[in-house]
């Protein structure tokens, strides 16, 4: 069974930086795509960033590139979301998603992907 947790999130600053990590057990890493969403209350969950399973490109929502950087270790079975420069908007929780053997083209939704995180709270204050 494969299972995702995430960590890394908390309370900070805007203009500040956080780590978030996401460890995958049970499954081959290396031949999943890895994403990110977020979901602010009374939102809707919404893609955040993702990397491919085979050459480790990325794709970013618009409103974090430049800001926000996903990284995978394959060897450590582990996707992070490197996010600085945060804005109080980036406040959610934010929940890693992983996709076995998917295309790129249907990273940035959410019905792509095959198992889910239970989601980390990133809390940013103005």
């Amino acid at each position: 069974q494969v299972q995702l947790v995430e960590s890394g999130g908390g309370l900070v600053q805007a203009g500040g930086s956080l780590r978030l990590s996401c460890t995958v057990s049970g499954g081959t890493f290396s031949s999943y795509a890895m994403g990110w969403f977020r979901q602010a209350p009374g939102k809707e969950r919404e893609f955040v960033a993702a990397i491919d399973w085979s050459d480790g490109g990325s794709t970013y929502e618009d409103s974090v590139k430049g800001r926000f950087t996903i990284s995978r270790d394959n060897a450590k079975s582990t996707v992070y979301l490197q996010m600085n420069s945060l804005k109080p908007e980036d406040t959610a929780v934010y929940y890693c998603a992983a996709a076995f053997l998917s295309v790129n083209h249907r990273l940035p939704y959410s019905s792509t992907y095959d198992h889910w995180g239970r989601g980390t709270q990133v809390t940013v204050s103005s």
